[in-house]
């Protein structure tokens, strides 16, 4: 494999960023940064999320567990730092920001174009992520959703974030 021919083209695949929102067993709540996340299909409403196996979120996401995903906007680079560095167990992750909750009481972002809510179907382990199948249960667009446009994550390199 020649990384140096592959990485360009691979980066460049466009990718919007969403904020990842999960719960534990135990009650524990997070968010992370999901920059690839896909719809995957129409009927059922249904959306892939990938998570890198050395994330504990992967603890929490199993078979029938909701999860919510904010859209993030152009305008909300912001949330790209205070949710890029990630957060350990039991540190608060929507501390000083904007919330609502979502009707099974995820938190998500007010701020953000929407939200979507689901339940984890699946999962296929892929190489250093594991992808999650997620059924769309629940949404709610934001009035900016109309004029914002969503936040692109373009890589210039397709072996790193």
């Amino acid at each position: 494999m020649n990384q140096e021919q592959i990485g360009p083209v691979l980066g460049r695949i466009p990718s919007g960023v969403l904020i990842l929102t999960a719960r534990s067993s135990e009650n524990d709540e997070t968010g992370m940064l999901a920059s690839w996340v896909q719809q995957a299909s129409f009927e059922p409403p249904m959306v892939t999320v990938a998570v890198n196996t050395k994330r504990y979120l992967n603890d929490w996401l199993k078979d029938g567990v909701s999860v919510a995903l904010s859209l993030v906007g152009e305008t909300q680079k912001k949330l790209m730092g205070h949710f890029g560095k990630g957060f350990e167990p039991g540190e608060p992750a929507f501390e000083g920001l904007s919330t609502e909750e979502t009707p099974t009481g995820l938190t998500v972002l007010s701020d953000a174009m929407g939200w979507l809510e689901g339940t984890v179907r699946s999962s296929l382990q892929s190489g250093d992520h594991t992808v999650y199948l997620v059924e769309i249960t629940s949404g709610k667009p934001s009035e900016e959703i109309a004029t914002e446009k969503p936040y692109v994550h373009i890589r210039k390199n397709g072996f790193g974030y």
